[in-house]
């Protein structure tokens, strides 16, 4: 995989639907000379409802809280405020990458992010995402936890949607989904796991970690 240029965005706090439509739009107007870009982003609270998604697994609806149903792939999940959002906007065949290859590096990203603050992390067969892995220094309770959440779209060989990470959190949401259409899975954040860094550290280590994933180059 070559290396490539990227424009970072840091957009603040933004309804989801805003930027949803927005990354449709980019990547629909997008040229085969079209600079990358990674949006960092945080959404107040909203469900969002994956392709394969049932409705039924929001299964204490909050009328203060929207569901949204999008494009990406996967099932049901919850953003809110101290959730680290990357989304990626990447010209898949310019890089010579494969989608299977992109989630993979997405995953090891979040991964080594986690290593960064003595957090142990794993992926789980057909269930997209990390979680906390069965060993270390961390309690039990929190052994299989799903703390990142991971979706794209793929068209025209351009990808859009990303990843989440909780960070520092109101977890209550996740009570009233079944995370990813799996019941009783359990979500965690770092602050859960007694990491006390804020969203802007752990934002910066995991942007190192993508773009080294990714042979991506930031420009201005």
């Amino acid at each position: 995989m070559q290396a490539s240029p990227i424009r970072i965005c840091h957009l603040g706090t933004v309804e989801y639907r805003q930027v949803y439509e927005a990354m449709k739009q980019f990547t629909k107007e997008r040229l085969p000379d079209t600079i990358d870009e990674m949006w960092i982003v945080q959404h107040p609270p909203v469900f969002t409802l994956g392709l394969a998604g049932d409705p039924k697994n929001l299964h204490q609806p909050n009328a203060l809280i929207p569901l949204i149903a999008v494009d990406r792939g996967g099932e049901i999940t919850y953003h809110g405020p101290g959730q680290v959002l990357v989304y990626l906007m990447l010209d898949l065949k310019r890089k010579k990458l494969f989608v299977k290859e992109l989630v993979q590096r997405m995953e090891q990203a979040v991964i080594d992010t986690l290593s960064d603050f003595s957090v142990l992390g794993q992926r789980k067969v057909g269930a997209p995402g990390i979680y906390i892995t069965e060993q270390g220094e961390t309690n039990p309770v929190f052994w299989g936890a799903k703390i990142a959440a991971l979706g794209l779209k793929i068209t025209k060989q351009c990808s859009y949607h990303g990843l989440a990470l909780n960070v520092d959190m109101d977890l209550r949401p996740f009570q009233a989904i079944h995370p990813c259409g799996y019941e009783g899975l359990q979500t965690v954040d770092l602050k859960s796991l007694g990491i006390s860094e804020n969203s802007s550290t752990v934002v910066r280590h995991l942007m190192g970690h993508l773009q080294r994933q990714l042979y991506l180059e930031p420009v201005l």
